[in-house]
């Protein structure tokens, strides 16, 4: 008898259990700003490009019409690469090396801000004219060359509470990594800063 009254007992409380779930379910929802920027950041890690990790972020979430990302590039900016950046990319002190810096944009958003030192020398004469004269991003010139990624420094700027999204500051996310060939071969190192228009979907929710 005692069993059988422990396990009504039992029965009856399930209901509760799983209201009590499903009352906890939305502070870990994907669409907090926690748990969105935790996931934007694991797909940056993962990606061999951050521009195709930026369009389908873009597109996922419907940042814009058209998730295409354009480089929108910055002129009057210079950064000497650095003898540490040279030995990361495997080149001596006469190597040239050239900078571009660039914001990604999806429409209107602009969802990154990066620095590129690539070396012109291990791409091929028309992927080095896009870079020069076109607004195209980096990732999706040098594509053929079957790229991949390192990442070496990555830091969350940002860590949101709950009810933090009107809160967010403008960057979000710093990545540094080296960009290689299917070869393993350095072809360029960025640094990325990822922007707070990242998370403007939630706002639709």
């Amino acid at each position: 008898m005692e069993g059988r009254t422990l396990s009504i007992a039992r029965r009856a409380a399930l209901p509760l259990f799983v209201l009590l779930l499903g009352a906890a379910g939305p502070a870990t929802a994907p669409d907090t700003a926690a748990a969105a920027l935790a996931d934007l950041n694991a797909r940056l890690l993962a990606g061999g490009s951050a521009t195709r990790t930026l369009e389908g972020w873009c597109r996922d979430h419907r940042l814009a019409a058209d998730p295409s990302i354009v480089a929108e590039r910055v002129a009057g900016i210079d950064k000497p690469v650095s003898p540490e950046q040279r030995a990361r990319l495997g080149i001596g002190p006469a190597e040239p090396v050239r900078y571009r810096h660039v914001r990604l944009r999806c429409g209107e958003r602009v969802l990154s801000e990066a620095d590129n030192w690539y070396v012109p020398s291990r791409l091929t004469a028309e992927m080095n004219a896009a870079l020069d004269g076109s607004d195209m991003p980096f990732g999706t010139v040098v594509a053929p060359l079957g790229i991949g990624r390192r990442t070496f420094s990555a830091v969350q700027l940002w860590r949101p509470r709950p009810g933090d999204r009107n809160r967010a500051p403008a960057a979000l996310i710093r990545h540094r990594a080296i960009v290689h060939d299917h070869a393993l071969r350095p072809i360029a190192e960025v640094a990325e800063t990822y922007r707070a228009p990242l998370l403007d979907f939630i706002d639709r929710r």
